[in-house]
């Protein structure tokens, strides 16, 4: 294992940005330079790391490749795809060149959608499970966006990468850890980038809260706590939202934390996962599944198909994590259960704890921060936030607001294409789009084995030492649109 740099992060993040190699930047990360814990061991073991095939190699600050234009083929074309395809229409420098689902008129209503809003009509492809395979074939599509039923995310993600795209999907990247893994060796031996399509890590909150976690406002953070807490009960029994009620159906398959990426990834990139320290081991417990069985007791006809249906999975999952730096993440997952939307989004240090959905003032956030404040009493986020409010959204916060969550999706769809065309890293990795997604499969694991923890692999193969950016970009200016 390599060992964990002698100098500062501030340092050499410094040396970095003088080079002006990469064009982006970062701010220091306040306990960064601590000496590594001991990792704790895991009850659960995991696999050996698999090997790399000869000249196989590590995709961490690899860039893309620059782009005059940056050409999108959609792959699904439901609530979230169709939504999604308008977004990466409006972005400048981007057109969506292809489309496709398996119900061929969902193609066309979306190819006709975009003509009358003004853009070229894009290809269209569908009718049959096999429609994706032919627009890959095209060689007029430079990143492939993925946003199909959770089960298809790892072919589709996978056949896009050997096709020789670049690929944004959305989460999670794959179900099962044998996936995750072949997604992380098909990228390095394509050399194509596949990202997690994360918004919420893009989420003006969070990427506030990363500027002050980098610029030790918090201290020395040593535990945070995300989630997605959002009752979904409404549309998870929906004859028309989830196509084939594909999302309800999980819930009778598997007992997991099926979605911890909303409220699990920012907390990762506050503490610097795979950029200085990495996650070790994960243990997950669970409620008894009660929320979707009431509902339709209340709400659902007795001739409705989900009566035919057994839940499994919990109301609340919740996977503690630990890290190797000795830090600690909670992580959530509960949608059937009646509550006010929530992703938690806390953050605590040394110094000061971050909490988000708990203010009362517009940013909905409150924090407590030494030596700024005392007497036991909690400040509003606001002139934080006005403070440490992250580039992207100084400069893109008016139009953003036009886009879906809040704008989180069209910063994240403006910052991918400007990354694309610019010949940038990325911000988001196959590395942390794998971590974020590996608590899908290991807490089927660790609740197979009444809450024992069990390893989380380190997907960068020990490269998680080494300080890079991510998130936490300083500035770049897109190339002028031709």
């Amino acid at each position: 294992m390599p060992e964990i740099p002698a100098v500062s992060r501030r340092l050499v993040l410094g040396g970095t940005l003088a080079t002006g190699a990469l064009a982006v930047g970062i701010g220091s990360a306040a306990g960064a330079s601590a000496a590594p814990a001991t990792a704790p061991a895991s009850v659960l073991g995991q696999a050996a790391t698999p090997r790399r095939r000869a000249g196989q190699k590590s995709m961490i600050n690899v860039p893309f490749e620059p782009h005059a234009t940056v050409r999108v083929g959609v792959i699904g074309l439901g609530n979230r795809g169709s939504g999604m395809t308008t977004g990466w229409s409006v972005i400048p420098g981007c057109v969506v060149a292809a489309v496709c689902d398996i119900r061929a008129d969902r193609a066309k209503r979306t190819a006709d959608q975009l003509v009358a809003a003004g853009n070229p009509r894009p290809a269209e492809f569908g009718g049959s499970d096999g429609s994706y395979a032919e627009m890959l074939k095209r060689d007029d599509i430079d990143l492939v966006y993925i946003a199909t039923p959770w089960e298809f995310h790892y072919e589709q993600g996978r056949a896009a990468l050997l096709s020789g795209k670049h690929v944004v999907v959305e989460l999670p990247i794959a179900t099962e850890l044998d996936q995750l893994w072949d997604l992380v060796d098909t990228s390095e031996r394509t050399r194509k980038n596949l990202m997690l399509s994360e918004n919420c890590s893009y989420g003006r909150n969070e990427l506030a809260m990363l500027k002050m976690a980098h610029e030790g406002l918090f201290g020395d953070v040593t535990n945070g706590h995300g989630g997605y807490l959002h009752d979904l009960r409404s549309l998870l029994f929906s004859d028309t939202y989830y196509t084939d009620s594909w999302r309800r159906l999980w819930h009778t398959r598997s007992t997991a934390s099926f979605y911890p990426m909303h409220g699990l990834a920012p907390i990762a990139a506050a503490m610097d996962i795979n950029r200085g320290d990495r996650l070790t081991t994960l243990a997950a417990t669970a409620t008894e599944p009660k929320g979707l069985a009431d509902y339709r007791e209340r709400f659902l006809p007795k001739s409705h198909p989900s009566w035919k249906e057994t839940y499994i999975n919990g109301d609340l999952v919740t996977c503690q994590i630990e890290t190797a730096k000795g830090r600690t993440i909670r992580a959530e997952h509960a949608v059937s259960s009646p509550r006010p939307y929530s992703r938690i989004n806390s953050l605590v240090g040394s110094r000061g704890i971050f909490e988000d959905y708990a203010g009362t003032s517009p940013t909905g956030a409150r924090i407590y921060v030494e030596p700024d404040h005392g007497g036991d009493t909690w400040r509003d986020f606001d002139a934080y936030r006005k403070e440490f409010d992250h580039w992207l959204w100084k400069e893109l916060g008016d139009e953003a607001e036009n886009g879906g969550h809040g704008g989180m999706d069209y910063v994240l769809q403006w910052r991918t294409v400007q990354l694309m065309r610019a010949g940038l890293v990325p911000d988001i990795d196959v590395y942390d789009s794998a971590a974020w997604c590996a608590p899908v499969p290991l807490s089927v694991k660790s609740l197979a084995a009444k809450g024992r923890p069990v390893d989380i692999p380190d997907f960068t193969r020990g490269s998680w030492v080494n300080l890079r950016t991510g998130l936490d970009s300083r500035t770049t200016e897109m190339p002028p649109v031709a």
